[in-house]
């Protein structure tokens, strides 16, 4: 009887545990929030206008060309036309005549400059004229007394000797003399330093009453360069490397002056990458007829050897709009679609090259800078 009555309890207990969970699933069902519903956000790139008719279609040209490389460049010295300007001898300057900028023909003084060692140099000079007198003197005595059998042949010997040494003193001190820069026919301590070739000086370590050092660890007193040609000096990155080949020239264009474009020769490219940036340099040689400046940035542009078709379409088409270029094209009906592309060049009768996003033949608006301006109204 006791087990009997156990699974009645059991059993109603059941009963009603399951009417309650019911209930409580009823409920929450009940309470629980509406299914969302999701709804596509409209494509920010797909405009809609009222009178498509009012933008003229363009059809997308065709053009074979080599594809290129643009990178920026700094205007250099060529280093093999750069002159130092020294001074082999010490002293104080006394005078000066030109400074950094300054364009200078050879020849041209430049300073002058109160040395002592030009000083001392003189006085060597003078001593070994006068050594050379007495020698030569009294070689020829000797020569006349060994006429004559009052001397013997030794004695003019050694007067020959002591003369040849010192036509060898006044040899060297004449030259010594010749390299600090002075005229041994004008004795004076002071010495004019001139500009040994033509060019600009573009380096100047020196100024007025400043003292001039020798050439041990000493800077240039001035360093005159040639600037009939320059160097441009390019970063190419390493992946870019096949683009530029020695001997083949770049276009050059300059900020100051937006219609010229110069030609650079390839002349080296650096066998060495800067281990930071991954990019070699890269020099032209470029004529210099003015314009280039020493420190100016420059681009240039180097024409590779792969040729590919690119479409052409009217530079009006192309809407430079967040540092990217995109143009609309017809998208049916009413509607446009908006396309990124990649702008080339600035091409006659006012074309511009799309590098990609398009292709010849595609349909886009003439003017998409209209087009934008109606949709945003």
């Amino acid at each position: 009887m006791k087990r009997v009555l156990l699974v009645s309890v059991c059993a109603a207990l059941g009963f009603a545990l399951a009417g309650c969970t019911g209930r409580v699933s009823a409920n929450a069902a009940a309470e629980a929030p509406p299914k969302a519903t999701i709804e596509p956000a409209p494509d920010s790139n797909v405009a809609r206008v009222d009178h498509p008719e009012q933008f003229p279609i363009a059809v997308a040209g065709e053009r074979v060309s080599a594809q290129d490389l643009k990178a920026t460049g700094v205007v250099s010295p060529d280093v093999s036309r750069n002159i130092p300007v020294i001074s082999l001898a010490s002293g104080r300057v006394v005078d000066i005549r030109a400074r950094i900028g300054d364009s200078v023909a050879k020849g041209q003084l430049l300073m002058s400059v109160q040395s002592s060692d030009v000083a001392q140099a003189f006085s060597d000079y003078q001593q070994a004229l006068a050594d050379e007198t007495l020698a030569r003197a009294q070689f020829e005595r000797a020569r006349l007394l060994l006429d004559k059998g009052a001397i013997a042949q030794k004695d003019v010997e050694v007067a020959q000797d002591a003369a040849a040494k010192a036509a060898v003193s006044v040899q060297t001190t004449g030259t010594r003399l010749h390299l600090l820069g002075a005229d041994a026919d004008h004795p004076s301590a002071r010495i004019d330093i001139y500009a040994p070739a033509s060019g600009v000086i573009t380096e100047q370590n020196v100024t007025a009453a400043a003292g001039v050092k020798t050439l041990d660890n000493s800077p240039n007193l001035f360093t005159i360069s040639d600037l009939s040609e320059v160097w441009i000096l390019c970063d190419v990155y390493e992946n870019d490397l096949r683009f530029v080949r020695i001997g083949e020239y770049a276009d050059v264009r300059l900020s100051a002056y937006p219609g010229v474009v110069l030609k650079g020769r390839i002349g080296n490219i650096s066998p060495i990458l800067d281990p930071a940036i991954r990019t070699a340099k890269v020099r032209l040689e470029v004529p210099n007829r003015g314009m280039l400046r020493l420190g100016m940035f420059v681009s240039a542009t180097f024409h590779g050897m792969d040729f590919a078709k690119r479409a052409t379409v009217p530079a009006s088409a192309i809407l430079h709009l967040h540092d990217r270029d995109w143009v609309y094209v017809p998208a049916g009906g009413s509607q446009f679609r908006r396309v990124e592309v990649a702008a080339g060049n600035m091409l006659p009768g006012g074309l511009e090259e799309v590098l990609s996003g398009i292709g010849p033949g595609q349909q886009v608006v003439e003017n998409a800078l209209v087009l934008q301006n109606t949709v945003e109204q």
